[in-house]
């Protein structure tokens, strides 16, 4: 009995440690599998945010001033699918140690900045605004409006706004108008006709 005793453990073992082998294939072809991933999402990340952190750059200062600073930084760049990244703007004779500090026009044109920036890397057929300029006063809604007029060669662009001189750099205003009590109408004008 000893000997089929022996014979069994020994065909379980061989079944056992085929198992395991199999097992350690598989984890070493996964784990390989993974890398390619990684490799892969973080290169394609970086060419990504680069690209991103050169409008970012390009953008902002076309908002504000040429002599103006801002970047984006990764917090741990050694791994850049986990990291944070920071926003620095620097308006030129400001030096914010956060975006806090900034005032709410200066907040508002940096998150502009930065969302054209992101519109480069992949134009959008169209984008909506609402209210964006609202904290902007008037010589920031100008660059605003400029902005908007040079993207929208390649975007449409809805904004929502109660500001004159954003109102009056658009071709084509919806406006909204309450006829009655609780009834709402909407008037469309194009100022390319009217011009």
């Amino acid at each position: 009995m000893a000997k089929e005793a022996y014979d069994e453990i020994q065909q379980r073992y061989e079944f056992i440690n085929k198992e395991k082998n199999d097992l350690l294939e598989a984890k070493e072809s996964l784990m390989t599998t993974i890398k390619e991933i990684d490799d892969t999402a973080n290169e394609k990340f970086m060419n990504a945010f680069n690209t991103v952190r050169e409008n970012f750059i390009k953008v902002f200062r076309s908002l504000f001033n040429q002599e103006d600073s801002c970047d984006l930084v990764l917090s741990n760049p050694d791994n850049p699918l986990d990291s944070d990244i920071d926003i620095i703007a620097r308006p030129k004779g400001k030096r914010p140690l956060s975006i806090n500090q900034l005032s709410g026009g200066e907040k508002t044109l940096t998150a502009t900045a930065l969302l054209f920036s992101l519109y480069l890397l992949k134009p959008a057929p169209f984008c909506i605004f609402d209210e964006v300029d609202a904290p902007l006063d008037d010589t920031n809604i100008d660059k605003f409006n400029k902005i908007i007029k040079e993207f929208s060669n390649q975007s449409q662009f809805i904004v929502v706004s109660h500001n004159k001189r954003t109102i009056a750099s658009t071709d084509i205003i919806y406006g909204v108008t309450m006829v009655e009590q609780g009834i709402s109408r909407v008037v469309p004008v194009d100022l390319r006709e009217v011009a």
